[in-house]
């Protein structure tokens, strides 16, 4: 009883430091985070699967909220820390905009601030597009033509088409439960 008490606190450390650090280190919004989670949790502790990062991507993105603290919802429900990935997830930028905002007025103005964004934004771009390589890869590479013509249809629906993102997720959401309702009910014969 202690011994599996100690591991769920090792967990539970490990999953608040590892949200702390995520969020810290992590600048230009919750698509950069998404990869830095699936290095953290799927590659370093595989506390989830690849599969799993992709319903976490879809659950924290669809869901209102910041993408971060969705995931991190989603990850320590699977681990029994909620609150633990919660905490860890929103005491760095609480912190870091609490700062900013006293400091605000000085360098609002300032050239070299002003670059350093600047730059900042080129990175968000390149993590972003890496996002996107990585887990349009995973779809691509189990060769399910459906959820290529889905993600294809999504792509040109929202880039091509201009149709408003929120009908695309609903779109895609519904496609998602037919596909499911049908696949159980084929596996019930």
């Amino acid at each position: 009883m202690k011994e599996e008490a100690k591991g769920k606190g090792d967990v539970l450390r490990k999953l608040f430091f590892s949200c702390l650090y995520l969020s810290t280190f992590t600048f230009g919004g919750g698509y950069v985070i998404v990869t830095l989670m699936k290095k953290k949790f799927v590659d370093d502790y595989h506390w989830i699967d690849e599969n799993e990062m992709l319903d976490l991507v879809a659950i924290a993105q669809s869901s209102p909220g910041p993408i971060a603290v969705n995931g991190a919802i989603v990850v320590g429900y699977k681990l029994a820390g909620i609150l633990t990935a919660i905490l860890g997830t929103i005491i760095p930028p609480f912190l870091i905009i609490s700062v900013i905002s006293v400091g605000y007025h000085s360098f609002r103005d300032s050239y070299i601030i002003s670059q350093i964004l600047e730059g900042m934004q080129a990175g968000v771009g390149a993590v972003i597009a890496s996002v996107v390589y990585e887990m349009g890869a995973g779809i691509v590479q189990e060769k399910d033509r459906i959820s290529l013509l889905i993600m294809a249809g999504a792509f040109a629906g929202s880039c091509i088409f201009n149709i408003n993102v929120v009908y695309i997720i609903i779109t895609c959401g519904m496609i998602g439960v037919i596909r499911t309702f049908l696949s159980k009910k084929g596996g019930e014969k």
